[in-house]
């Protein structure tokens, strides 16, 4: 955290208005990258700067940048000692960065402690405290989510699907091919999609691939637990490769009684996108599958019952180059005054990691509700979904998790992940190519080749 050092409180009144003064001139402008880099977002981060400049003075470059460059530009601009002040990053640049002296962790912990902790989502904090400080600071985020055709649970008397045993339930119930699957598994084992769902399904049931001393073998009786209940899945799948396409597809026909999706999902699920219409009633624009769909943010496993949401969360790094007040005043000002700008970029994907404030705990949830989505037409998520709705997906931010994070470990389990690994052997198991326990031994073998 800053603290004002020793020498600096000796000094003189004259020579502390100097030094006072070069702040100011240093601090006038500051530059900020980001990875929201189409242009309409553009123009909201401009905005945002903008009413940040009528505020304080301080001027703000918005420089866009490629997220998959991110990472290599920041290390060659630390380099040359020419990072900008604040970065907009996804999770799996945080701790290598901090490990690298690329970030502030004082910076970041200063914003956090002004702002109070208490006020943002636990899960989010905690994936990148280190040493009881924070190394970044929370932005925004989204929980995968498993959509469910609430009327047909309700009707058969079935409970929501929170853990692999009411998933199996609705399953036999409501499974019934091809009129109606009781899940949509991804086998498609060169998709992102699949590990994505893969990684929440294993987090589910407390399996890790990763530990603090890198790679640790899967748990043989938790991964075979996972093998079967995803064998299952796919048993009340369509046959071939599926993947989000096929998912979305089937359910916005009333095809599927569950899918696992990223809540991008919202504004089309409601009707307001002309290129993914919910066709349930034959209308395109029509409302009525979002009315009649349940979402489930934290699965739980057998041998997990308190369960896990696998989490997609930004963070604002302050960078070791920075003017450190100036960046702290930025970030403080888009975290408070100005969220509700940060948020209205994607409001969609952007679920608010900081709740509300001291004063209204909720303050935050209920903008993010009134911000518009959609793309064709638009809505107001409020308009969409009920609150229920609305606290169930930013409720899954409080136990947000992804392989590695806590243990230092995201860059290995990340390779593991883009391996794809773990797809293949699961594929080969689902097709009865090899045995649960084999399935297990083999993917130990190979994660553990990766470094």
């Amino acid at each position: 955290m800053t603290r004002t050092n020793g020498t600096a409180r000796l000094l003189g009144s004259a020579a502390l208005a100097l030094m006072l003064g070069a702040v100011a001139v240093k601090a006038e402008t500051i530059k900020f990258w980001t990875t929201e880099e189409q242009p309409e977002r553009l123009a909201k981060q401009q905005k945002l700067a903008d009413d940040f400049k009528a505020e304080t003075g301080i001027d703000v470059q918005v420089i866009p940048v490629n997220e998959s460059e991110l990472n290599t530009r920041a290390t060659a601009a630390f380099a040359a000692g020419d990072l900008p002040d604040v970065i907009y990053t996804p999770i799996s640049n945080v701790l290598p960065w901090t490990e690298a002296g690329i970030l502030d962790v004082g910076a970041a912990t200063d914003v956090v402690d002004k702002l109070d902790p208490k006020t943002f989502a636990p899960g989010a904090l905690k994936m990148v405290e280190t040493d009881g400080d924070y190394a970044a600071v929370p932005v925004d985020g989204w929980t995968q989510v498993i959509l469910y055709r609430k009327d047909l649970f309700e009707k058969e008397g079935l409970q929501p699907p929170t853990n692999f045993a009411n998933m199996k339930a609705a399953i036999k119930k409501l499974n019934n091919p091809p009129n109606m699957y009781g899940f949509v598994a991804a086998t498609k084992v060169d998709d992102n999609y699949m590990s994505q769902v893969l990684e929440q399904i294993m987090l589910a049931n407390g399996i890790s691939p990763v530990g603090k001393d890198g790679f640790q073998p899967l748990d043989e009786k938790k991964t075979v637990e996972v093998l079967n209940f995803y064998k299952e899945l796919a048993k009340a799948s369509p046959p071939g490769d599926n993947y989000w396409k096929q998912s979305r597809e089937l359910y916005f026909a009333g095809k599927a009684a569950m899918i696992m999706w990223s809540p991008f999902i919202l504004d089309e699920l409601a009707g307001l996108r002309d290129s993914a219409p919910p066709m349930i009633d034959g209308d395109p624009t029509s409302k009525a599958l979002a009315h009649d769909t349940g979402f489930v943010t934290n699965l739980a496993g057998p041998e997990n019952p308190n369960g896990a949401s696998w989490a997609d969360i930004r963070y604002f790094g302050i960078t070791s180059d920075a003017d450190t007040q100036a960046a702290e005043q930025f970030v403080d000002f888009s975290m408070n005054q100005g969220y509700g700008q940060t948020l209205s970029i994607a409001p969609e994907g952007k679920f608010p990691v900081r709740r509300g404030t001291d004063a209204e705990s909720d303050k935050y949830v209920k903008l993010w509700s009134t911000l518009p989505v959609g793309v064709d037409r638009h809505a107001p998520l409020k308009d969409l979904y009920s609150e229920q709705v609305i606290g169930e997906l930013t409720n899954g931010l409080d136990t947000a998790q992804r392989w590695g994070v806590n243990d230092g470990q995201l860059a290995l389990a990340s390779k593991m992940l883009n391996s794809q690994v773990i797809n293949r052997v699961v594929r080969d198991f689902i097709d009865g190519n090899v045995s649960a326990e084999d399935a297990v031994k083999k993917m130990n073998d190979e994660l553990s080749k990766i470094n």
